[in-house]
């Protein structure tokens, strides 16, 4: 039964692949009407982006979640 099941279960694993190959946006080439792209990013602004910004936000969290809080040490 295990030998029966692991064809099975090559043969799903097969045609999920094929069906992924096969709609794949590749072959999304052709323009669809509403579809209205804006200009590219530049090299800056792409790095700003994706880069400096999550730095930023990484920063300004890791700050404040390294601040003291409370009313201070109580004597």
């Amino acid at each position: 039964m295990d030998k029966r099941n692991a064809l099975r279960a090559g043969a799903v694993s097969a045609t999920v692949t094929l069906m992924m190959l096969l709609s794949s946006p590749a072959m999304a080439l052709t323009r669809d009407d509403g579809d209205d792209p804006g200009s590219g990013l530049s090299i800056g602004q792409t790095i700003g982006l994706y880069v400096l910004i999550p730095i930023a936000a990484f920063a300004i969290i890791a700050a404040l979640a390294g601040m003291p809080y409370g009313k201070g040490k109580k004597k």
